[in-house]
């Protein structure tokens, strides 16, 4: 079925395009997002539920963004009744006249920054999903969570508890300008089940699988096969000893594949950074920065993931940007505003946390591409190192394009064979160019991971997606 626009938004656009036009007779540019949002969080354990019908991506509200001698300005609001457009205008001017005023007493230096286009655009989508999270039966959800849960707790020796949890949101925008009208509609779930047991040293180890997509709740279902996969991940986490410290051939199956995408040119080479000089990328584009094994994907277009959205939060259509070719960095992701003082095209990287939030350059899919080598062939390629599995966190600094980014757990490779030994955590760090420029071979297999979501520094949190195949390298354990 298809994923139906909000009829709230449906309801109020003509009086939306009653503000865009009025504003218009002030500013040089107007743009309005509507945004309509319905869905629930739920998470089961042995000791508790809790059902929510908010989420970190569930809203209804709107902003404008007005431009004007130079400068931007936004006014955000989640009370508007269509039938007196008139109170929300003179709200919005109040507030957009409140900022000048701000900015005026201060003295605030700000970017001289030309209009945004506003060629004719029109777009409407609503993506295939199977379940509407608005319309399904949440008791049968919780019910079946339950039992995962259970089935969890059955088969893992000496687990304390499995968390089953799930998110599912039916995200719908409009984007108006005097010359534009974008609408879409689409759902996007993601669910995991965690397994945790402490070891022989009462230290708490924990095991994670997820799944998420372009879809609606159905996407839990993929959960029964990772349940089944946790207890044996499980008992070699808590069997598990350290990494002695080192450097070390490594392969990286998708998951962890995607996190190094992430940190080294997800946020590396995101463009509001370049407008700040806060980013080591911007005077590597032209440059190799990896080896010819290493081609780079970004964009919404990459793949139907939580974020395969049709354009972003600024009215630009969704992209497929190829960021490294053969090891060479072609360009960065961009935001509208960043690319006009930047002097180069948006991408589609534009996105808000909510409507109330800033526009900041952020991550939608960011993906290695496939080469032609088969997992086989890099394991039995190892002399000595190890295979890493699983996310659990990472970070990159801009200024200097050091990683750190950490797998659950790695298994030990002796003369192209597993030996069996488990080491965890497994935290690799390192110069980006240097990590990208020692991968050598590349799987012929592909898989794209969005469970989660990603901030700007310590806010902003937005869902993203990142993969690929599996990668050999050189890279620093720890």
């Amino acid at each position: 079925m298809k994923a139906p626009f909000s009829p709230y938004l449906a309801e109020i656009a003509p009086a939306l395009r009653t503000l865009v036009d009025a504003l218009s007779e002030e500013y040089g540019y107007v743009s309005i997002l509507g945004t309509d949002s319905l869905g629930w969080r739920m998470q089961i354990s042995q000791h508790s539920k809790s059902v929510s019908n908010q989420s970190m991506t569930t809203e209804r509200g709107a902003v404008v963004r007005v431009w004007k001698d130079g400068r931007y300005s936004e006014a955000a609001f989640n009370e508007f009744d269509p039938n007196a457009p008139e109170s929300t205008l003179a709200a919005i001017r109040e507030a957009l006249a409140a900022q000048s005023a701000l900015l005026a007493s201060c003295g605030t230096e700000v970017y001289d920054t030309p209009p945004m286009d506003d060629e004719p655009c029109t777009i409407f989508v609503e993506k295939e999903t199977g379940e509407l999270p608005e319309a399904c039966d949440q008791a049968a959800l919780v019910a079946q969570m339950t039992a995962l849960s259970d089935r969890g707790m059955a088969s893992a020796e000496g687990a304390l508890d499995v968390m089953v949890g799930a998110t599912s949101t039916h995200i719908s925008k409009i984007f108006l300008t005097k010359n534009r009208d974008l609408r879409q509609s689409y759902v996007f779930t993601e669910a995991s089940v965690i397994s945790y047991a402490p070891n022989a040293n009462g230290e708490i180890k924990l095991a994670f699988e997820g799944v998420s997509g372009c879809g609606g709740p159905e996407i839990i279902g993929r959960l029964e096969e990772k349940v089944d996969k946790l207890p044996q991940v499980l008992a070699d986490l808590v069997a598990s000893e350290p990494v002695v410290p080192g450097e070390y051939d490594i392969i990286t199956e998708p998951g962890v594949t995607g996190l190094i995408a992430h940190e080294a040119f997800g946020h590396g080479v995101e463009m509001d950074m370049f407008v700040k000089e806060r980013a080591l990328g911007a005077h590597y584009i032209g440059k190799r920065v990896g080896s010819e094994h290493v081609t780079m994907h970004e964009g919404a277009l990459c793949d139907e993931s939580v974020t395969a959205y049709a354009f972003d939060d600024e009215g630009t259509p969704a992209g497929d940007v190829v960021e490294i070719d053969r090891g060479i960095l072609k360009t960065g992701i961009c935001d509208a505003l960043s690319a006009l003082r930047l002097g180069c095209a948006p991408t589609g990287n534009g996105k808000r946390q909510n409507f109330a939030h800033k526009v900041y350059t952020r991550m939608t899919n960011t993906v290695f591409d496939s080469g032609t080598d088969t997992l086989e062939d890099m394991i039995a390629s190892v002399e000595h190192g190890y295979m890493l599995f699983e996310t659990s966190n990472g970070m990159e600094d801009p200024k200097t394009w050091n990683i750190q980014c950490v797998a659950q757990y790695g298994r030990e490779i002796r003369n192209g064979k597993f030996t069996g030994k488990i080491v965890a955590p497994v935290v690799m760090s390192g110069y980006v160019p240097d990590l990208l420029q020692s991968i050598s071979m590349v799987s012929d297999d592909f898989e794209v991971i969005g469970s989660g979501h990603c901030g700007k520094g310590y806010k902003e949190w937005v869902p993203v997606s990142d993969g690929g195949p599996c990668l050999k390298a050189r890279c620093k354990l720890g």
